[in-house]
Parts: structure tokens; sequence; C-alpha cells
């Protein structure tokens, strides 16, 4: 309750109007002073000084000056003048930084306003809702391509990803803005485009991307999930994951003088990585020559059939088909030529620009009717357990019954997001978050499949499988240990037995049990694994089925499992 005296005039009090008190005891009689009081040009100063410098320090009044500010103001012209100002107010700190919105929102609701208050909120509530809008019509569902990007370390991966989003509309100009100035700070202006996916600090710091990056972007016929996978070959067990998930791989190659040479040589990721990309399943590969805006390049057609003559022969024992599954093209990822329009620097390039092209790819056959698996890439607590992965096969409804293999958890589907936008149903290809209910997020580990229970997905330790030795420098035998990625499992594997030797022209088998294997040989081994874990024989299932051994951070040997070997009791 407010304790300034009222007169029986109905005027403020002198004292509120900040006059001595020796004129209270006049102000009652003496009528030239009545005016006074009332006057709107004292009160409202003091006040309106407090009420805009005191939100500017904490975003609140005193509560004292408030009861009075309520009180003093019974005039219209005072309240608007506030009101007036307010906003204003409220606006610049909108501008400079969304959270400051609510501090100003505070502040106003404090003035006691009503009106203001309702409509402050109904603007803060229309605020985020842009992002949100490119939700699916009721048109028909594009298809879900995931594409990732590999090459070597500083090829511009990010950047291209970056550019992508740029202009396909997912990142506006001002955000980009915002990471240039940031940049400049740093003295890395050229690499503002690829925070757009590198989002944590490390990463930004260092320049290097670690986790695979996960944005998308649409085209008229298709909807595109960008992963961007690490070039550094610490991580490339982060690498493996997210190529397990791709359809389609863009191998991205530096053209600069010296850059692609040490990302072509033995220790480079150029060769790993396709290799890898082939083996976790993608069929289709765009290999996008980049920095052709370099000077050392200058969209020089002699450097970029150099090093297309160099990257087909490998690309060719990879197992990729230069006719039919690899496509070159020339680009600059930071000045985004050739990605989405054709530039006029490069005439000798006819065909379409990268984004065009991708839209024009012929569509992946999928089996929606299969069963569910689904492979786990990650897990979270969000209001439940919240898992991602990309759906491989069959198809995921809301409130369906799953089952989470090896651990055998019946679990219920509560909500689908994919690619963060809320849908109903979900087919083959989507990348999708589930909310699950019935499990806890400690008893998932990335690795594990979700499957529709009436047609659950094989699990055990110990399979066969026929293993191709890429590189390692001296012999493999049995009692060997590596570490085996399969899907998007990640376990330690002992190869307990070789069974025999493959001819590679022929395919025929050995008679004779080899007692050990050495670089380029293929062979068939028994491998147990330290726990029991998901898969599926390359013959029923080929996503669940193809693998790499790696140790010591190199990649030793691919190979597909060709039975599971029941344990024994």
């Amino acid at each position: 309750v407010c304790r300034c005296p009222v007169l029986p005039s109905g005027g403020a009090p002198a004292a509120a109007a900040g006059l001595p008190t020796a004129f209270a005891a006049l102000n009652v009689n003496a009528k030239p002073f009545v005016p006074n009081v009332n006057a709107p040009v004292f009160v409202p100063s003091f006040l309106q000084a407090s009420a805009v410098e005191m939100p500017a320090s904490d975003g609140r009044l005193n509560s004292r000056q408030l009861k009075c500010a309520k009180c003093v103001l019974p005039a219209p012209v005072e309240n608007g003048s506030t009101e007036a100002d307010m906003p204003t107010e409220e606006e610049t700190w909108e501008q400079k930084e969304e959270p400051g919105g609510d501090e100003g929102g505070g502040g106003q609701e404090d003035l006691g306003s009503g009106e203001t208050c309702e409509m402050m909120e109904e603007e803060e509530e229309e605020m985020p809702l842009p992002k949100v809008a490119p939700a699916p019509p009721d048109a028909p569902k594009k298809e879900h391509v995931n594409v990732v990007f590999i090459g070597h370390v500083d090829a511009g991966k990010s950047t291209i990803g970056g550019q992508i989003m740029y202009l396909t509309g997912m990142v506006d100009k001002r955000t980009l803005e915002k990471y240039e100035r940031e940049a400049k700070e740093k003295n890395r202006e050229t690499w503002y485009l690829s925070w757009a996916l590198d989002t944590n600090q490390e990463e930004r710091d260092k320049g290097k991307t670690v986790e695979v990056g996960r944005a998308y972007f649409e085209t008229e016929k298709k909807h595109f999930t960008i992963l961007d996978a690490p070039g550094h070959k610490s991580f490339v067990p982060n690498m493996i994951g997210g190529a397990s998930q791709a359809d389609l791989a863009v191998l991205v190659i530096s053209a600069r003088k010296g850059e692609f040479e040490t990302g072509f040589e033995k220790g480079g990721q150029t060769r790993e990585h396709a290799m890898l990309a082939k083996t976790a399943g993608v069929k289709h590969l765009i290999v996008l020559i980049n920095k052709m805006d370099d000077p050392t390049v200058n969209w020089s057609l002699e450097r970029y059939e150099e090093c297309k003559e160099k990257l087909v022969p490998f690309l060719k024992k990879v197992g990729f088909n230069p006719k039919k599954d690899i496509h070159f093209m020339p680009c600059s990822g930071l000045t985004g030529a050739n990605l989405k329009d054709p530039v006029s620097e490069c005439p000798w390039y006819t065909g379409l620009p990268f984004i065009a092209h991708l839209d024009s790819l012929p569509n992946f056959t999928r089996s929606s009717d299969g069963p569910v698996r689904l492979p786990i890439v990650d897990k979270y607590k969000d209001m439940g357990t919240v898992i991602l992965g990309k759906l491989e096969s069959g198809s995921i409804s809301k409130a369906q019954q799953l089952v989470m293999m090896p651990n055998r958890h019946t679990v219920e589907v509560l909500s689908l997001l994919s690619d963060d936008v809320e849908t109903d149903d979900a087919s083959p290809g989507e990348n999708l978050k589930l909310r699950l209910k019935g499990i806890e997020e400690e008893e998932i580990l990335p690795g594990f499949i979700l499957c529709s229970p009436d047609n659950l997905c094989h699990s055990g330790r110990t399979f066969d499988a026929q293993i191709v030795i890429i590189e390692h420098k001296s012999i493999i035998c049995p009692g060997y240990n590596a570490v085996l990625h399969i899907h998007t499992c990640i376990e330690e594997v002992q190869i307990t037995a070789l069974i025999c030797l493959v001819d590679k022209k022929t395919g025929e088998k050995s008679k004779t049990r080899p007692r050990f294997v050495k670089q380029d040989q293929v062979c068939i081994a028994r491998l147990r694994a330290a726990g029991v874990i998901c898969l599926e024989t390359f013959k029923d299932f080929p996503q669940m089925g193809r693998f790499t051994l790696r140790d010591e951070g190199k990649t030793i040997a691919i190979g597909k499992v060709l039975k599971l070997v029941p344990e024994k009791d």
C-alpha cells in the first residue's frame, strides 16, 4: 500500500513532487501553487530518468520508486510518454542480444501498464517463429539424402558446407556477418563459413572439425542432410560414424599446390576417407576439387586434370566405378563459385553446378516394408530418453512398440523428429531423433539397434568374415587385436583363427589354413568381439554387414560378415 499522503483536492502531494516541506503548508492555502503541483513537467523528468537509467543496469525499478510511480502518475500524458520511451529501449536490447529482451520485458511489467505487457509478451512469442517456418507442407515428401563431406584436413569441407547452407537460405546473411566479425578478431577471416557447421569453441579456435557436424538444406526435389566429417587423422572414428549414415559422399580435394599432394600421399586422409566411405556403404562419390580460385591454381584446367589423373586409379582400386559412381567438378568453397551458379572464370567445365547436380541424381532405392533397423549414433536426456540415428530400413511411426537390441528392452516411440521437424511417421534414409519410453539413457550405447519386435536383428560375439588387409607393416596372425567399426558400433575384436586365403583375381579359396596374412592379401577369418554386438551378414543386410578394422590410428583392413557363429553354451 502506498504511504504517500493524498490531498483532499486529489492532486499529488508536494513532497512527492520534490518540493521542500516548508512549501507544503503554503501549498494547501496558496492558490498560485496548485497548478504547479500538478504540472506534468516536474514529476516525469525525475521518474523518467530513473525509469530509463535503472533498467539499463538492472532491468527493474526499486520497489519504493515503483509504488510512487504508480500513484504519482495520474496524468495520462506522463504514462503515455513513459510507455513511448520504454519500447524503444526494449527494441535496442532486442537488436543487441535476444536474451536482453526478457529483461526489458521485466522492466515493462514493473511499470504496471497491463496493455504494454501483453503487447510485449505477444511480440516476444512471435520472435522465434521464423526459424520453425520451413516445416514441410502437405506436398509429397521429398526424398531424404544424406551427404557426407570427407577429405584431408583443411581441404575446405566445413567451408563448403557453410557456403551451401548460405546459398540455400539455411543461414541468414546477418549470422554470417557476425561470424565474419568474430573470425576477423581471431585473424582467421577465411574460416567464418565453416563456423556454421563447427559450432563448439574448440573447433572454432583450432579451425579443425572434431565431431560430425549436421545441417540440412532443400532443393526442388530432395531434402539433404549434410554430415560434415572431421578430416584430422585423430578423429577418423568420428568420421566413420558419419560415413555410416551417408548415401552419398563428397570427397573434397584441395587443388592448392602442395595441399593436394600431402592429402593424397601415404599418410594423408584423402585415401583413407575414400576407402572408409566405400566400406561404409556409400555407392556414389562426387569429387569436388576445391580452392580453384587460389592464386597458385587460378582455375587452371591442367591442375584440375592432374588431380583427376592421380585420383581415378586409386578410387578404382577402392571399388568405385569411374564411369558410373564418380563425378568430378571444380569449385571454390570460399567464394561459392560453381556451387549454385556456373562461373565465367571456368569456361572449360560444362557440367551442372554442385547443388543442381545433387538435385538431378537418380533416386535411391529403399525398401520401406522391410524390418525396422535403426543403428543408434548418439543419445541424451531431454524430458525422457532421446536417441539419434538413421533409419536403414522399415518405417517408424508414433506410439510404435520397438525392441532395443542387444539388450532386448521393449520401448515405445513417444515422438519423432526428422531433421528437427516433428512428424508422425518416418521412412528409410531419414535422420531421426526419437524420444523413447521404457528405457533409461544410461542403458543405451551407440551401436545398439532399434528393431521391430517380430523381426529382431542378430547379435553375438563370434563371426566369420572376409577381410582385405589394406595397410599393415608386419604380418597378422591369430590372436591379433584391433578395433572393429561396424555400422555405428565400435568394439574391440580379436582374430581368433585364419580359415583360408582368397585369391584376389579368381576368388578361389586355399585348401590349407594360412599361418599368417600380410598386406594386400584377402582372407577369411574368425573374429571374436569383446562384448555382444549387433550385426547381420553382408548378404542379408549390407549396411550392417560391412566393417573396418583399425589399430594404432590407421585403417588396417576392411571386410564383410559372411556368417554368424552361435555361442557354445
